[in-house]
């Protein structure tokens, strides 16, 4: 496999580096401090094509391959995860959902406008009760006639309350267990539809997290998104290629604080000389570029897999996803460390790196479950 990049995307994370850089560095310490949802930014995102990075021109998308999408997550992470989580979510779940399962009406109804970015979408798979173990899902959905009705409620969800259009998981079938899951496409406004509280959070306090709740929701059949009970089945495919995202996210936020650590090395003198020229310091930046190459190469590979449609996609994407986000923490974690006092202070970027960086050994399944996802795949090939 070839992981030089073409001379198309290295023009593409050129732009998009010259991008972050400019309309979104200038505006993250405020956005972090406040958890301002950065509209505005997006709206400019998706005019550049971030929002709907792999779905087909027909439909008004970028038509990129998933190593360029890889690409974009990892270019705007490295300036503000944040941002980049909001991104990934946006493609990957929401939008990658409709998509891929979605009916033609649905798709025509809204599948465009996401992914020109008009408007957001959110995807809520997670309950209070039900997290790792999302096949525990409690939400119903009962059939009324050419209708459902749906009650419950999800939190972790990102664009719960800033996302115009939702998808969400109900039980429709109690007895076929993880196989009576179904999604349907909520949209705002919908009677009995509503965001609930939004999370203050340790980190990422700029992307939107929110609970959503559903009382007595009356849906047509028609927001019913691929067939009934396929809901769960599909989700696990959607999260597969959703765990190229958190990689690359990862990937972009280890590489920004290794970039604040090397720089602060080097121009901070202690004894008269520059501690990066002290071993313990520069022993620390070697490891934070080896585990950074290291994740690069597992991250491109799992997403040229994906777009080459080949077997093995689920074992790698949780390799990328898992040993990037872990590297994601240690690098900013150590830089952290290099920059001592510096480090943990609002002034310098290095401790909003290390913020940010635990959400992704987090989210689209932690660190614990990607082990098991892997392990599965061991067993089940041996």
């Amino acid at each position: 496999m070839d992981f030089n990049l073409t001379d198309d995307q290295k023009m593409l994370r050129r732009t998009v580096r010259d991008f972050a850089e400019s309309e979104i560095a200038p505006h993250t310490r405020r956005m972090d401090e406040t958890k301002e949802f950065p509209f505005d930014i997006f709206r400019k995102m998706g005019s550049m094509g971030y929002l709907g990075v792999t779905i087909p021109e027909s439909y008004d998308g970028a038509g990129m391959t998933y190593q360029d999408y890889a690409l974009i997550i990892e270019e705007i992470a490295r300036v503000d995860p944040a941002v980049a989580l909001g991104v990934a979510a946006h493609n990957g779940l929401c939008t990658s959902h409709l998509f891929r399962f979605g009916s033609d009406e649905l798709k025509d109804r809204h599948l465009r406008q996401l992914a020109r970015g008009d408007y957001l979408g959110a995807w809520s798979l997670t309950e209070p009760t039900a997290g790792s173990d999302a096949g525990g899902t409690r939400s119903r959905a009962v059939r009324d006639g050419d209708h459902y009705v749906l009650n419950g409620s999800k939190t972790f969800a990102t664009h719960g309350s800033v996302g115009k259009v939702c998808v969400v998981f109900c039980v429709t079938d109690p007895e076929k267990g993880k196989k009576g899951i179904s999604a349907f496409l909520l949209e705002k406004g919908m009677q009995g539809f509503r965001h609930g509280k939004v999370e203050d959070k340790m980190g990422m306090r700029a992307s939107d997290t929110a609970e959503v709740i559903m009382e007595d929701c009356r849906v047509a059949r028609s927001s019913l998104i691929g067939q009934e009970g396929m809901g769960f089945i599909n989700a696990l495919e959607i999260l597969d290629r959703g765990r190229i995202a958190i990689a690359a996210l990862s990937l972009g936020t280890a590489q920004g604080a290794y970039e604040v650590a090397m720089k602060y090395a080097k121009e901070r003198r202690q004894f008269g000389k520059p501690i990066a020229s002290f071993q313990a310091i520069a022993f620390m930046l070697a490891d934070m570029a080896m585990k950074i190459d290291a994740s690069r190469l597992l991250v491109y590979r799992a997403a040229g897999i994906e777009d080459a449609g080949s077997a093995g996609l689920t074992r790698a994407a949780a390799m990328a996803k898992l040993f990037a986000s872990e590297t994601a923490v240690w690098v900013a974690e150590h830089a952290v460390q290099i920059l001592g006092g510096y480090g943990y202070i609002k002034d310098f970027p290095a401790e909003k790196f290390y913020r940010d960086a635990k959400l992704c050994t987090i989210g689209e399944g932690t660190s614990e479950i990607q082990r098991l996802v892997i392990a599965r795949s061991l067993l089940d090939r041996a």
